[in-house]
């Protein structure tokens, strides 16, 4: 606002001549018809950086080319119309400008029920401008468009193949129509496989929202990211045999144009599909650029977990021996297998499962250090199973995986595994580095065991159970809230309602006919006795002052293998005598020959907290630039 006694003489001076109507015109004007006006920063990046894509009106950039060909009221009711005035302007300098304009108006226009034509029209013209020819230089990366134009491009893909009932995307080849011709869209002949099996059933991957996950990972780039699901398997390979059925594989289709801007011009536009996995490829070479591929790895893991029986299991298989058939455990891997890279096995602990790892699943797959040098084991049980026994099982499993894999021993990363294990998990990954000698036999015989007289199949578990031996594989091992010593919960189940646990949780029928067997064979009377006392549970095993714990406590680990411990503590302020995480003590969890101990201000649950993931991702680098300088040597 001007006010008189601010303006010069030379201006009031007129002022006063031409009258009070005329000076309280000029008094009280306030703006002019071009000027400025003070906004935030937040509305400048918000003006800066919408579009179509986020607030459903067009970006400033597409703005000013309907203002410039005075398009902007037609584009409101005649949006069709508009968008070929638009692209009738295609063949004068500024094209770019004028390509991403249609590519973001045309999505814009699909998006309000124009219809799939104006999806792929609007994937033309993005490719368009993201790719001028092999002579001609990329779009500027600074260039807010760039990044705009690449999500144009690929959620225009993702929604021009969507099924018509809206529940899938159909990857398929064939005529699809555009607004000013067609699209002919060839597909490579045969059927995508992964891991021996047909991938099928695609969803989109940016249409959902993630629960229960700490963070949302997404490798950005060009392509449709979907979440795949595994038809039947069709190849019995051992490198696919552990891969779970039910397993959701983020995948990408590209959609690579031929001489896209004179098929714009002519109204033939031709295009191949192209199918692409993480582990097959992370970029693809576009008119001699590498480009990256769009995946949402979160994504689909939380597919895999959305409803999966694998939460069922949980207390399932704690009560049923015979959740896992046979009392058995399950070995299983996240990806076919990678010769070169180090297995990481995850083991879980009572009542749990392989889903309670998926933060830290989610984060070591993000990770660029670590993702590319690794692969993830899964290994599930019957957690109300006697503890030997399921370490039996999971000794057995890794033998045998590892010699399925590299009968040849030829593969070095197989030998430097990295074991994982959580509460009852961390007991049996520290089975796998021990040499028990004959002690677990000797707490509950005092005859040696070659004199027991039973039938070969009962010899060979109560072997396999009861003569640990260190796996030779296995390099390094990090215990997370271990019950070393016991757990005073296990206790007081054991103590107070001994009744319960033997009501509630069954053994599996195979241990139950073993037992019966060496009741009826055996003349040795402790060896009788312990039976009739009856077969423990895990919960035994876990129960301070028990036999199996007290000398699993006792046994030294293998010599070569690094040992680290992340131990929970609920409510600080304690001392470490005292404190816990309401289910483990520090003391039970402590373990002197550990070479880092770490303690997390947490309940019992800690193998999905930041700071314990933290503490496997820094030591599982640690593991890595080991084994790299070992090899450098």
């Amino acid at each position: 606002m001007i006010l008189h006694g601010a303006l010069p003489a030379w201006i009031r001076r007129p002022v006063r001549t031409l009258g009070p109507v005329a000076g309280l015109f000029l008094a009280t004007a306030c703006a002019t018809p071009v000027g400025v006006d003070p906004i935030g920063p937040q509305d400048f990046e918000r003006d800066l950086t919408a579009s179509a894509l986020s607030v459903n009106q067009p970006s400033r950039f597409s703005d000013q080319m309907l203002q410039r060909f005075n398009l902007s009221e037609r584009f409101k009711t005649d949006p069709t119309g508009a968008l070929a005035a638009l692209r009738d302007t295609l063949d004068t300098e500024g094209e770019e400008s004028r390509l991403f304009a249609l590519a973001e108006l045309s999505y814009l226009h699909a998006e309000r029920d124009g219809g799939r034509a104006y999806h792929f029209a609007a994937a033309a013209y993005a490719y368009a401008f993201l790719f001028r020819g092999e002579n001609q230089p990329p779009p500027d990366a600074l260039d807010p468009r760039t990044r705009i134009a690449a999500d144009i491009y690929n959620r225009a893909v993702t929604q021009g193949f969507m099924a018509s009932d809206r529940a899938e995307v159909i990857v398929a080849g064939g005529e699809q129509p555009l607004p000013f011709g067609r699209l002919d869209v060839d597909q490579p002949d045969g059927v995508p496989m992964w891991a021996g099996r047909r991938l099928e059933r695609f969803l989109p991957a940016a249409n959902v929202a993630i629960r229960g996950l700490r963070n949302r990972y997404r490798q950005a780039g060009l392509g449709a990211p979907l979440v795949a699901s595994l038809g039947p398997a069709e190849s019995v390979a051992p490198r696919f045999s552990l891969v779970p059925p039910a397993l959701k594989v983020p995948v990408t289709i590209f959609l690579r144009f031929d001489h896209v801007r004179e098929g714009i011009a002519s109204g033939r536009v031709r295009a191949s599909l192209e199918l692409y996995t993480e582990d097959t490829a992370a970029q693809i070479t576009v008119e001699g650029r590498q480009v990256p591929l769009e995946f949402e790895p979160s994504t689909a893991l939380a597919y895999t977990l959305d409803r999966a029986p694998i939460w069922e299991s949980e207390i399932r298989g704690f009560l049923r021996g015979n959740y896992l058939r046979d009392g058995g455990g399950a070995l299983y891997t996240l990806t076919p297998y990678r010769p070169g890279h180090v297995p990481v096995v995850l083991i879980h602990g009572t009542a749990s499962s392989p889903a309670r790892w998926a933060d830290l699943v989610n984060e070591l797959n993000a990770d660029p250090r670590i993702a590319p040098r690794i692969q993830l084991w899964l290994f599930t049980y019957n957690t109300g199973n006697p503890i030997l026994y399921s370490a039996g099982l999971l000794h057995e499993a890794l033998t045998k995986t590892v010699g399925e894999l590299d009968p040849r021993g030829a593969d070095a990363a197989l030998q430097h595994m990295v074991l994982i294990g959580h509460s009852q998990g961390g007991l049996l990954a520290k089975l796998m580095i021990v040499d028990s000698g004959a002690k677990f036999w000797d707490n509950i015989s005092d005859r040696p065991f070659e004199e027991l007289q039973v039938s070969a199949e009962t010899h060979a578990v109560l072997r396999r159970s009861l003569f640990m031996t260190p796996l030779p594989f296995v390099d390094r091992v990090v215990f997370v809230a271990t019950p070393h010593h016991g757990s005073d919960i296990a206790g007081l189940l054991i103590g107070r309602f001994r009744w319960l646990v033997d009501w509630a949780l069954t053994l599996p029928p195979n241990l139950l006919r073993m037992a019966g067997e060496v009741l009826t064979l055996s003349e040795d009377p402790l060896l009788r006795l312990r039976l009739q006392q009856g077969l423990p549970r895990s919960v035994d095993n876990m129960s301070p002052g028990h036999p199996a714990v007290r000398t699993l406590a006792s046994l030294a680990i293998a010599p070569g293998v690094k040992v680290h411990s992340i131990v929970a503590i609920k409510g600080g302020g304690r001392s470490l005598s005292s404190a816990g995480d309401g289910v483990v003590s520090y003391e039970s969890a402590h373990l002197d020959e550990a070479a880092s101990e770490l303690i997390v201000e947490s309940g019992h649950s800690v193998q999905g907290n930041p700071d314990a993931i933290e503490e496997i991702r820094r030591i599982l680098l640690e593991h890595l630039r080991a084994r790299s300088l070992a090899s450098a040597r």
